[in-house]
């Protein structure tokens, strides 16, 4: 198994998880790069989960399948810097995940539990008509990316993970700052979307760019804000206590890349320590010094320039 440690900046954008020999070498524009300067036709579709919920995805591209799943608070428009990076090459889907945007927003913490999310990933993947697709995920997402590869280890081809560490390193994620974690216990009590409006969760995600608070805020405005909150009511894991045994968990038996910012005040990056224990293939894990959390939003060229590398260094067989 291969393990490798990245770091990288605005002005390394080569991948390094192999060898100086086989590493990309600069070169003129390609066909992908002069595709990312066009508008990108999205496909508007809708899969049907295991318990009736319909989730909604947009699709764009011909090719391997590599399917999007966003975290909170976003929507399947999290990505649109990234499709145009991928589409010439790969069939990419970006769902807007229960609870948000154009998906079904079914009512009650239950609808929301790990196992039904997993289950809206697998439609998705049905939907489009293949038995085998590469996940990415981000937060909420990362979560659910990595659940899905245990749970449906015959399906993923290679695993890319955004902001968030293995969950059996979770438990020490949150002993070792318990305070970052504070939000999210707000979060868990009852009646705390009352405290989210659609305009002030834009703001937080969408930055400085008017289109983009301005998409976001239309989008949380279809959105479920008790949705939202359910997923850490039903997910979000207790701190560990004394004499805990420690949850164990299948290995994950694909190519992983796992990225974090390194200015992510959320998710420390000493959670991710050990995370090729947990996985039996190539590893890589990329480490972003002058991103935050939403690193699709901080370094959407460097993120597209380094998953793509990583796409092409482990191909689909």
């Amino acid at each position: 198994m291969l393990r490798t440690l990245v770091g990288v900046s605005a002005l390394a954008l080569s991948m390094a998880a192999c060898s100086p020999s086989e590493a990309p070498k600069p070169e003129a524009p390609t066909p992908a790069a002069e595709t990312a300067k066009m508008p990108v036709e999205l496909e508007d579709k809708y899969a049907t989960s295991v318990d009736g919920t319909k989730i909604h995805y947009v699709a764009s591209g011909k090719g391997p399948l590599i399917v999007m799943v966003h975290g909170f608070p976003d929507y399947s428009g999290s990505w649109d810097k990234l499709v145009p990076k991928l589409n010439d090459a790969y069939r990419v889907v970006a769902m807007d995940t229960r609870g948000y945007n154009l998906s079904d927003q079914p009512e009650g913490v239950p609808n929301y539990a790990m196992p039904k999310l997993v289950e809206d990933i697998d439609a998705v993947i049905k939907a489009e008509g293949v038995s085998k697709a590469t996940v990415l995920g981000h937060d909420w997402g990362a979560m659910q990316a990595w659940s899905y590869a245990f749970a449906h280890p015959e399906t993923v081809e290679r695993l890319i993970i955004m902001s968030v560490p293995h969950p059996a390193n979770f438990g020490r994620q949150l002993s070792a700052s318990p305070g970052n974690s504070d939000y999210a216990r707000n979060f868990q009590k009852e009646g705390s979307e009352k405290n989210l409006t659609a305009e002030g969760l834009a703001k937080g995600v969408g930055g400085s760019d008017p289109e983009d608070v301005k998409k976001y805020t239309e989008a949380f405005g279809r959105s479920s804000f008790a949705g939202m909150m359910n997923y850490y009511r039903a997910n979000y894991p207790a701190p560990p206590k004394p004499g805990d045994k420690p949850p164990t968990y299948p290995k994950i038996d694909v190519p992983t890349l796992v990225i974090h910012g390194m200015k992510d005040t959320a998710l420390l990056s000493m959670g991710h320590n050990d995370t090729w224990d947990h996985i039996t293939k190539d590893t890589t894990l990329l480490m972003i010094p002058d991103s935050g959390h939403f690193i699709q939003k901080d370094a959407p060229d460097l993120l597209a320039a380094q998953v793509r590398s990583w796409l092409d260094i482990h191909p689909v067989k």
